[in-house]
């Protein structure tokens, strides 16, 4: 049901929404959830709303010791390569061996349990491209609610990254562990499946009105229900972006919380502590759980199995490389583009140089998109991986 907030609570919502600082918007949390009526329909929401005041305490205490001390460690980290990719697990599951393993990262390796307390990054290379993998330190039940201080953070790289790569031990209830990550993640809405139905609600008083573009199928409602809704919170100038079978209730819950999917691949590792036998059970089960997502049997101890990470990674990330050649050189160059799948020559030449498509007459591709080598295309024509394109506009300098 939606929560049907009193307009007072709505009122004190827009207060937090319009708040800079995070002493402002701890102060306007503070007396939303006062206005909030307690009920069955509104748990939810009070749940979220005590969540975000925890986060807004820990990022002023650590602005607090910042100023004091100088800094220290941070959690930000920088995105390098194609895509960043967050290594996540519970304690002792062997992130740090498998980032070792695969990049020129040297994290601290021990058998003691979280010894990992701030995020290491590391390069792995595929081809002639790179992901960035991030180990996040541990992963454990109640993070969504505070259980350890670096929770919020945790889960905050969570959404940041490009996809995820769940860790679990599979000598130590594998299927528990992996459904501990998968909850905690759900519980802020960092989806690793993809959801049924999902709203994504851009605020900006570039846009007109309420503006919708249902990309799937609204249940129960109309676009006048969402714009009714919207209005209600103050909310007059957005786009909202419809995916999947979504509900007024999802609609209400993507004003509060930033929902999102995640492409997601499964590392069962300590694949070597078990008999073949036991192993493909294990990850048979897990298949059967999480239909969608990619579980690669690895062990950080041998190496088994870890070869397959940047194929699998390359593939849930649903990207392409092209080679941009210029007209009369033989050779494309080296350094490909990289680009969503279903990718347009307009993308590339976008890539490229956005003023290109002004002057554009053609393009030539060779490549598996092509019907022949060189064959000459519009913008609209799709690329596929591996594409060489070769761009020709109406003037020979721009």
């Amino acid at each position: 049901m939606v929560t049907n907030l009193p307009a007072e609570a709505k009122a004190k919502w827009v207060k937090y929404s319009d708040a800079k600082t995070p002493e402002e918007k701890l102060k306007a949390l503070q007396e939303f959830l006062s206005a909030i009526p307690k009920h069955k329909g509104t748990e939810n929401l009070v749940q979220w709303v005590r969540r975000r005041m925890a986060e807004l305490r820990e990022e002023i205490e650590e602005r607090k010791a910042k100023k004091v001390g100088g800094g220290g460690p941070s959690f930000f980290i920088e995105k390098e390569g194609v895509a960043q990719i967050l290594i996540l697990g519970m304690p002792s599951s062997g992130k740090s061996s498998i980032l070792s393993m695969l990049t020129n990262a040297k994290p601290q390796i021990s058998d003691t349990p979280f010894t990992t307390k701030f995020p290491v990054p590391g390069m792995l290379a595929y081809e002639d491209i790179q992901f960035q993998l991030v180990e996040a330190p541990a992963v454990v039940k109640g993070i969504s609610e505070g259980a350890i201080w670096w929770g919020s953070r945790v889960l905050g790289l969570a959404r940041n990254a490009d996809a995820l790569m769940i860790v679990i031990d599979l000598s130590n209830e594998p299927l528990h562990q992996l459904e501990t990550i998968v909850h905690e993640l759900s519980e802020v809405g960092i989806y690793v499946m993809k959801p049924r139905g999902y709203a994504v609600i851009e605020k900006s008083k570039a846009y007109q009105n309420v503006r919708v573009i249902n990309l799937g199928k609204l249940v129960n409602c109309t676009l006048d229900d969402v714009r009714k809704l919207l209005e209600s919170y103050r909310i007059y100038n957005a786009l909202v972006k419809i995916y999947g079978e979504v509900t007024l209730e999802d609609v209400e819950r993507s004003i509060f919380e930033n929902v999102t999917y995640k492409p997601t691949i499964i590392l069962a590792n300590k694949s070597d502590l078990l008999d073949p036998k036991t192993l493909s059970e294990l990850v048979e089960s897990i298949k059967v759980r999480y239909p969608s997502i990619p579980v690669i049997a690895t062990s950080a101890k041998t190496g088994y199995g870890l070869s397959d990470v940047p194929r699998h990674l390359f593939k849930i990330l649903n990207i392409i490389r092209i080679y941009a050649k210029e007209p009369n050189n033989e050779l494309p160059s080296p350094k490909p583009l990289v680009l969503k799948e279903g990718a347009t020559v307009m993308d590339a030449v976008k890539n490229l140089r956005s003023e290109l498509l002004q002057y554009f007459k053609y393009a030539r591709i060779w490549g598996p998109s092509a019907k022949y080598p060189g064959e000459r295309v519009g913008l609209e024509h799709r690329l596929m991986d591996g594409d060489v394109i070769e761009v020709h506009t109406r003037i020979k300098a721009i």
